[in-house]
């Protein structure tokens, strides 16, 4: 079987810090962030319980800032038609080589305007989405997950927000956009350990779909093909 008998059951949780939770990700190359119906194949399933949203411990919600900082790790709602998801520089690449394929993934006209000034500016907020848009923040959160889907915008960076007179964190967060290409193919200002790769594929897009199938297989066992299909 694969990586992922090690969960739910017999204790043996992966997953205890951002560091663990990062090797995790590493590890399996490409992995939702919630229970979905491959079981076992989730961020979630993998976390002991005592950091699973608890009140000393807000996990992997937490966790996936030092993770998606890190430069190596894509992360957003790219799978299940829009959930949360986490995947390796050299997977999400076969990932946008398929879904941009794909005329169902092309983007429309006010989804151009987004990835525009995204272009131009290097990143975008929703803040942002809402003033280019005109919309109120649901259908601007909704316009950013479809764009996510399309593997045409990944999360460049979170940060935590604190509030009160006491400076609270209680998990609230705030998040900017850019493209792939802009996180991993370049930086402007490169951090320490920095290393720049290409994301453009070796495979033609059909290629890159039943690799993306054989690596699910190779982490959750005989998948079949109908349920890999509503994953990719």
């Amino acid at each position: 079987m694969s990586s992922i008998t090690d969960h739910t059951g017999s204790g043996n949780y992966s997953i205890k810090s951002w560091e663990t939770m990062h090797r995790f990700i590493l590890d399996m190359g490409i992995v939702p962030f919630f229970h979905n119906p491959i079981p076992g194949f989730s961020i979630e399933e993998h976390t002991a319980p005592e950091f699973w949203f608890t009140e000393e411990s807000l996990g992997p919600w937490d966790w996936k800032i030092e993770c998606v900082q890190s430069g190596d790790i894509a992360y957003g709602k790219f799978l299940w038609g829009g959930k949360a998801a986490f995947a390796t520089v050299d997977v999400y690449r076969e990932l946008m080589n398929w879904r941009r394929s794909q005329a169902k993934y092309r983007p429309t006209k006010e989804q151009q305007a987004v990835l525009d000034f995204m272009e131009e500016n290097g990143s975008i907020s929703i803040t942002e989405v809402r003033k280019i848009l005109n919309v109120k923040k649901g259908p601007a959160d909704a316009m950013m997950a479809k764009l996510q889907m399309q593997t045409r915008v990944v999360t460049g960076d979170i940060t935590r927000v604190y509030r009160g007179e006491d400076l609270h964190y209680s998990g609230w967060q705030r998040c900017s956009f850019c493209s792939p290409e802009a996180l991993f193919d370049q930086a402007d200002f490169p951090f320490p350990g920095f290393q720049p790769r290409t994301m453009k594929s070796d495979l033609t897009p059909s290629e890159s779909l039943e690799f993306l199938k054989d690596k699910v297989r190779s982490i959750a066992g005989d998948v079949p093909d109908k349920l890999l299909e509503k994953l990719l």
